[in-house]
C-alpha cells in the first residue's frame, strides 16, 4: 500500500501533491483513505479479487478451488477457504455451480453459427466440428475434447486431460492444426457454447490459425449432432465396455480406438464405405492430380 508512504515523505518535508502525483493517484483519494485508512488486509483482498476476476474471465468453468490453485502463479498466496470466501462475496461462481435463486443460463455465443446443422463438406479443413465429453475412472474423471473433420470424419485432433479447462480445447485445437501442416486459414471451427470454447484463449487460438469460430444455439444438441454421433460411437466401443482402474489406462484405450479402429477400420455409409484414412487419400490424390 502506498498511502503510508506518502504519511512518510510529508513527515520529511515532500508536499502531498507531489509524491501523490509521482505515485500516480489522486490527493482526494490519499485523503479519504486517510480520513478511514484501510487495512493491509483489505488491500490484499482487493488485489486477491482482482486476479480472480481476471482468471475467471479468462475459463468462466473456474470456481474458487481452480481459482486458487492459480493464484501463486500470480505471485498471490492465500487459503482455500479465504478465495472461497472473497469469491462468494464478489459472486464469482464458476458457470457449472448451482446456486440458490439465481438463473443459471450459458452465456452468449462469442460466434454466429456458420454450419446451421450442415455437417459436411466439399473438401477437407472446410469445416470442423469440436466438442467434449467425459467418462469416470477409479482416480476421477477424464474429458476428451476432440476435433472432427466434417468432410472425411477424420479426428484431425484431439487432447485428453484430467481438468474440463480451456486449455484442453486449446490443446486440442493446436494438434488439429499441427496435423494438417498448419494450411488450414478459412477453415470453420463449430462447437457448443461450451465455456472452454468461449474462452479469450481458445478464442486467441482461432483467431492466431485464421481459423472462423461458428456456435450452435444453447441446450440443442442437434446443432453439433455429428459429434454428438462420434462420441456416442466411443462410449458404446471403449466408454462403457469396462471399469477403468486408472486415467491412464482410458487414455491408451481412447487414443487406441481413434487412430487404429475408427480412423483405419470402421468404414462409413456416407463415405461410400471407406475409412475416413481411405477417403481422406482418394480425395487428397484427386485434388493433386488436378
Amino acid at each position: 500500500m502506498m498511502y503510508p508512504l506518502v504519511l512518510d515523505l510529508a513527515a520529511d518535508g515532500v508536499p502531498v501533491t507531489v509524491t501523490c502525483r509521482v505515485l500516480g493517484f489522486s490527493t482526494q483519494a490519499f485523503y479519504k483513505w486517510r480520513k478511514a485508512p484501510l487495512s493491509q488486509r483489505d488491500w490484499d483482498d482487493a488485489h486477491l479479487i482482482n486476479a480472480a476476476r481476471a482468471i475467471h474471465a479468462d475459463d468462466p468453468a473456474f470456481g474458487y478451488r481452480f481459482i486458487a490453485d492459480e493464484l501463486p502463479g500470480r505471485g498471490i498466496t492465500a487459503g482455500e477457504n479465504r478465495v472461497a470466501r472473497l469469491c462468494s462475496q464478489e459472486r464469482i461462481w464458476s458457470i457449472f455451480a448451482k446456486k440458490r435463486g439465481l438463473n443459471r443460463r450459458s452465456g452468449p455465443p462469442v460466434h454466429d453459427d456458420l454450419v446451421q446443422r450442415q455437417f459436411s463438406a466439399q473438401a477437407a479443413n472446410q469445416v470442423w466440428l469440436a466438442d467434449i465429453t467425459e467418462h469416470r475412472t477409479d482416480e476421477g474423471k477424464l474429458y476428451l475434447c476432440a476435433i472432427k473433420d466434417a468432410c472425411s470424419g477424420r479426428i484431425v485432433g484431439y487432447s485428453i486431460d484430467d481438468r474440463m479447462q480451456s486449455r484442453l480445447a486449446v490443446a486440442a485445437l493446436n494438434h488439429a492444426v499441427a496435423r494438417r501442416d498448419g494450411d488450414v486459414a478459412g477453415c470453420i471451427v463449430h462447437s457448443d457454447r461450451g465455456s472452454q470454447f468461449r474462452s479469450r484463449k481458445f478464442v486467441s487460438a482461432l483467431n492466431r490459425h485464421g481459423l472462423v469460430g461458428s456456435m450452435g444455439r444453447v441446450g440443442a444438441a442437434g446443432d453439433n449432432a455429428a459429434m454428438e454421433s462420434f462420441f456416442a460411437l466411443l462410449q458404446r466401443n471403449v466408454l462403457d465396455r469396462q471399469r477403468w482402474a486408472t486415467r491412464e489406462q482410458l487414455r491408451i484405450a481412447i487414443v487406441t480406438w481413434i487412430e487404429r479402429t475408427y480412423h483405419r477400420r470402421r468404414r462409413q455409409v456416407r463415405l461410400g464405405r471407406l475409412t475416413p484414412v481411405e477417403y481422406e487419400t482418394i480425395i487428397n490424390t484427386a485434388a493433386s492430380a488436378a
